[in-house]
């Protein structure tokens, strides 16, 4: 019988703790500090060009902020689920507010997939010196990373194990890319009049912890 083979995404999330398990005293922290989640760039989801070239800011962010894009509550968690959701986040902005391209940096689907969003934010959060100009939260663009979750959590709704999950591995690894304390892990809505990102915001405190342990 063939067995369905497990994906890198599992294989990450499982493979920091299996790694810093096995480490030696004093390694361990570092071996977990940098693992990078598996991240769909704007190539693998067939992105549409941007309007115009993304502008980089010049230094690194110094904040995360977390958002929730009100599509639907799907139960379709497979990759390509997420990079429909990708296309749609894209069309929203692009056609509909105007936008050069997709406001967030990143996108997490229920099913756990990451997708880049606005095109160079993957190569300038692997660089760690330097990230692309967004436009997901007014006065905080040249300032934060914005990470987007499918789904709609302002009525009670709770994000799946498998978004929470790669939300923590996604958040810990911008912080260690670009030197972001877990504290300074923010919602849309300490920045706006918004309810966004819904109950992912009562959710921050523990979002802020698991990313500083996943962190060592």
């Amino acid at each position: 019988m063939n067995l369905p083979q497990p994906s890198r995404r599992h294989i990450l999330l499982a493979g920091a703790g299996g790694l810093a398990a096995a480490a030696l005293p004093g390694t361990a922290h570092a071996l977990s500090a940098v693992v990078e989640p598996d991240i769909d760039g704007t190539a693998q989801w067939q992105a549409r060009p941007p309007r115009s070239p993304v502008s980089l800011v010049g230094k690194r962010p110094t904040k995360i902020i977390v958002h929730h894009t009100v599509s639907a509550n799907t139960s379709d968690v497979s990759r390509a689920q997420a990079h429909r959701h990708a296309h749609w986040v894209q069309d929203l902005h692009m056609d509909k507010n105007g936008w050069a391209d997709t406001g967030y940096h990143f996108l997490v689907s229920r099913g756990g997939w990451i997708t880049e969003g606005r095109h160079r934010s993957l190569s300038t959060l692997r660089g760690g010196s330097d990230f692309v100009l967004g436009a997901h939260t007014s006065g905080q663009n040249d300032q934060a990373i914005g990470i987007a979750n499918e789904g709609a959590y302002h009525d009670g709704a709770q994000p799946p194990r498998a978004q929470w999950e790669v939300l923590v591995a996604l958040c810990a690894y911008v912080c260690h890319q670009y030197g972001i304390a877990p504290s300074r892990l923010y919602g849309h809505k300490d920045f706006g009049d918004t309810l966004c990102p819904g109950v992912l915001h009562d959710k921050l405190p523990q979002l802020r912890s698991e990313v500083a342990a996943s962190m060592g």
